[in-house]
């Protein structure tokens, strides 16, 4: 009896023994595959990527169904939309409307806004004229621009404000900033201040809500990341030299930390409007191999020439084959780097568009006798570096640091010798 007792004893330990077994294995597997159930829910979000082309459809008057229609067009070999349509921003239940749209077309989007305030003459009870800053939307811009955030996440890229500061100062142009200075010194210290206070409200939405705040501009794009643009376009127009202003804007965005990016635009002011389809390739390109982050094609859809405003087939398929270059080419971006850096005297605020160009739209070329040098030096450094050149500004707490990135360095006070 004693036999028996013991070896049922031992049959009973063997089947707990063998019960722990299986749950310590089963404890091990779920420990072993819980991680890679886990992984999806871990992943951090996914940042923007590190190129963006698209077009902007921009119109004051344009029509929620006209901008959605160009999305359609362009989704497909696009990852880029800027809704620059005032008649759309202004107006809470369009621009809802149409970021939906755009968000559910799977595209990053940027929103033109302008300053939220305006001037308007009003008659008083007893009768006085007085003028009052009324508000020009139906809501509030930080709101909404907070709440996309929620809403769309990395989607929405940002704020698209003020355009063209810098060359609507040097035209003297209908948001011309300074109209009077005593000294270059001065005329660069009101129009970094003036326009600060013009873009203010943005980038404090910016420090709310992590957005971009951006703009298209032709000239002065030092002082326009000097007030805190994070982004701007270099605009390819007109006859403007491409290697001249990519070295201006590229150089001000490398010595402020900050992107920047290509706008293409008007060319002409009658058909064909812009340039062809195989030159925008070229220019989308350029933009591509010398490190833009950006690459816009501006469409105004205010005229009967094409089903898209001034985009054309044509345009179509060279932003098509853009595309396909873009994604089989991911080495090529940036492939180019600026090895040589020419440097401005301070507060030079010339256009270097032509020999005869103004200094903050306020005074004549033939007033600085620095001008004809150095408009010499920079074409002299365009014709042998292209691309490879970037301009910058002599500020002390700038450009000590940058110059360490360039092989040669030309001043704009030191004769040019190069080899």
């Amino acid at each position: 009896m004693f036999i028996v007792f013991v070896r049922q004893k031992s049959l009973m330990e063997r089947k707990k023994l063998n019960r722990n077994t299986l749950l310590f294995c089963l404890i091990l597997i779920a420990i072993l595959l819980t991680p890679l159930f886990l992984i999806p829910f871990s992943i951090e979000p996914i940042s923007e990527p590190e190129f963006l082309v698209g077009v902007e459809y921009a119109l004051s008057e344009s029509s929620v169904e006209g901008c959605k229609a160009l999305v359609d067009r362009v989704k497909n070999f696009t990852n880029l939309f800027v809704i620059d349509s005032l008649g759309i921003a202004l107006d809470f239940n369009s621009l809802n409307e149409v970021a939906d749209y755009v968000y559910d077309a799977g595209l990053y989007f940027i929103v033109f806004f302008i300053s939220c305030h305006e001037e308007e003459t009003v008659t008083m009870p007893d009768g006085e004229q007085k003028d009052v800053r009324i508000l020009r939307y139906n809501y509030y811009p930080h709101i909404w621009i907070s709440d996309a955030k929620k809403k769309y996440g990395d989607k929405f890229l940002g704020a698209y404000t003020m355009d063209e500061p810098g060359g609507n100062q040097l035209d003297s142009g209908p948001f011309q900033l300074i109209e009077d200075a005593k000294d270059e010194t001065e005329a660069a210290n009101l129009f970094v201040d003036l326009l600060y206070l013009n873009i203010e409200y943005f980038l404090h939405a910016r420090e709310c809500d992590d957005i971009t705040v951006l703009t298209s501009e032709y000239g002065l794009y030092w002082y326009d990341y000097k007030v805190g643009y994070d982004t701007v376009l270099v605009e390819f127009a007109w006859n403007h030299s491409r290697p001249l202003n990519v070295a201006l804007c590229r150089g001000a965005a490398t010595a402020h930390n900050k992107d920047w990016g290509i706008m293409l635009t008007w060319t002409y002011n009658t058909p064909p409007y812009l340039v062809s389809g195989d030159e925008m390739f070229d220019d989308l390109i350029t933009g591509y191999h010398n490190g833009a982050k950006y690459a816009v094609i501006f469409d105004h859809p205010a005229t009967s020439y094409s089903d898209y405003g001034i985009l054309t087939d044509e345009h179509f398929v060279a932003l098509e084959n853009f595309w396909n270059y873009v994604r089989n080419n991911p080495e090529k971006h940036a492939a180019k780097q600026a090895t040589a850096v020419y440097v401005l005297p301070e507060d030079f605020g010339f256009g270097l568009r032509r020999a005869d160009d103004k200094i903050w739209g306020l005074w004549e070329a033939d007033t600085d006798i620095r001008v004809n040098r150095i408009w010499n030096d920079v074409n002299q450094l365009v014709d042998k570096y292209g691309f490879g050149l970037d301009i910058i500004y002599d500020e002390p707490e700038i450009v000590k640091d940058n110059l360490k990135r360039y092989d040669e360095i030309f001043l704009w006070n030191e004769p040019i010798i190069t080899q």
